[in-house]
């Protein structure tokens, strides 16, 4: 009978052992992930917007293949005419007048991640942001960080052109899409932006 007992007594110890375990990790406050310094962000941003093609379209030369990065983000003279009209890679540097310069980082992460803009217009192809709807906000943020970052650049882009408008010499005209990927393409390239509405 005295095995039983101690039995129990260690049985009991142990119950209380991992319930005090238990309640303690219950109640201790968890720590915060650490937020990234501005400079961090920064650098985070650069990084994100290198890798995901932003340069590509929206940095002067870069289809040439001769990117000019002291121009970096700043637009392009390029349009891409598809069933949506001819649209043109804007300006991102935070110049006031021609970039974005009077975006708040919060216009700025709603842009990348919804597709409309600070004025509620839509932001049109070839820009691909249904692939950033997910971005983590530390990611969203940091692009918006570098992009307040760069030097302004001065430099208004060609503004949109509706559906049916003849393309000019150096447009980069794509075809009528085919059957495969035809079904989510809005009819007559439906563009529910304004005609002065860029890229």
């Amino acid at each position: 009978m005295r095995w039983t007992r101690w039995t129990a007594l260690i049985a009991a110890l142990a119950t209380l052992v991992v319930m005090t375990v238990t309640l303690s990790c219950a109640t201790t406050p968890q720590k915060a992930a650490p937020t990234m310094s501005p400079e961090q962000k920064v650098e985070r941003g650069q990084y994100l917007t290198t890798i995901m093609g932003c340069n590509d379209c929206h940095t002067p030369g870069t289809f040439y293949g001769a990117p000019d990065f002291d121009r970096k983000l700043s637009g392009s003279q390029l349009g891409w005419v598809g069933p949506w009209g001819t649209t043109y890679a804007r300006n991102l540097t935070p110049d006031l007048e021609t970039g974005i310069g009077s975006w708040s980082e919060d216009d700025i992460v709603k842009t990348i991640r919804t597709g409309t803009r600070a004025d509620g217009s839509q932001v049109l192809p070839p820009m691909p942001w249904p692939m950033y709807t997910n971005l983590t906000d530390d990611d969203a943020y940091s692009i918006a960080a570098y992009l307040k970052s760069l030097p302004a650049v001065s430099h208004p882009v060609p503004i949109r052109q509706p559906p049916g408008t003849k393309a000019a010499k150096n447009d980069w005209v794509l075809p009528e899409p085919l059957a495969w990927d035809a079904p989510r393409t809005p009819p007559g390239g439906a563009a529910t932006d304004t005609a002065a509405a860029t890229h």
